[in-house]
């Protein structure tokens, strides 16, 4: 690994003015160390963000739920507060990867990454979220661009995640057992004007499935057709093909959920 500089910075102040030259953001590091080890990422800076007051809690504000964006994984599936406003979200915190991954992990890092197997870009989607950034706010609508692609720009850090509180949510995954990243993840949520239905593990990256959400709001799922794009992911672990019946299955098991 090429020798770069280590900064844990105590301020958002000082983290943003520590980023010039070829430098990068530390959140969990699950991708970032890794490519680093291997040689597919160097850098001069690596600003370690843990130290930074201002990028953890979780509260509530209005119609909101509002995560910092250096919360864990496993602080978001144990919070009080999650589990009374948001159940289904927490208890997708606590199906993310292995124990050790979710006391790592945090959710900015997570979004930022935006790896489209990952399961909290569903989520943010599915739950018509904001990202709050040291440089203003993304809709998740417009955040994710795919593969590994964020409206994020250089150097633009996300400070907390402000997720829309639903009359319900859940979500289901079929996980790959090795990495237990989604083959194929539905986020569900039901607000007062329809569902919001969001897609992970079966594309280029995190999607709305608009059809499905049509279909939800008519009562009229058994019409549904079969999921089709042009970007769906076939490799060696799932074809396209089971990947998209992957995704109606995990979408009715996260209605059933939604229900109960």
């Amino acid at each position: 690994m090429p020798a770069f500089q280590y900064l844990r910075p105590a301020s958002l102040t000082e983290a943003i003015g520590a980023f010039r030259g070829d430098a990068a953001y530390l959140a969990g590091g699950h991708t970032l160390i890794p490519a680093m080890k291997t040689g597919l990422r160097a850098v001069e800076r690596l600003i370690d963000l843990s130290a930074i007051p201002d990028l953890s809690g979780i509260e509530r504000r209005g119609d909101r739920m509002v995560v910092g964006a250096m919360v864990r994984h496993a602080a978001v599936a144990h919070s009080p507060l999650v589990q009374a406003t948001i159940p289904g979200l927490a208890r997708l915190a606590a199906g993310i990867g292995d124990p050790q991954v979710r006391r790592r992990g945090t959710l900015g890092g997570s979004l930022a990454n935006n790896d489209p197997a990952a399961d909290y870009p569903a989520a943010a989607l599915a739950l018509d979220a904001t990202i709050e950034t040291d440089r203003g706010t993304h809709l998740a609508d417009d955040f994710f661009q795919g593969m590994f692609a964020t409206a994020l720009a250089e150097g633009e850090l996300i400070r907390a995640v402000a997720f829309r509180i639903p009359q319900a949510f859940a979500y289901a995954k079929f996980r790959h057992p090795a990495s237990r990243y989604a083959l194929a993840g539905v986020a569900v949520a039901r607000f007062g004007e329809g569902p919001r239905v969001a897609v992970t593990g079966v594309a280029a990256g995190v999607f709305r499935w608009t059809e499905a959400e049509r279909a939800i709001a008519a009562g009229a799922l058994a019409s549904l057709g079969p999921l089709e794009r042009d970007d769906l992911i076939g490799d060696l672990h799932a074809s396209a093909e089971y990947r998209a019946h992957l995704a109606r299955v995990m979408l009715e098991r996260a209605l059933e959920e939604l229900v109960r």
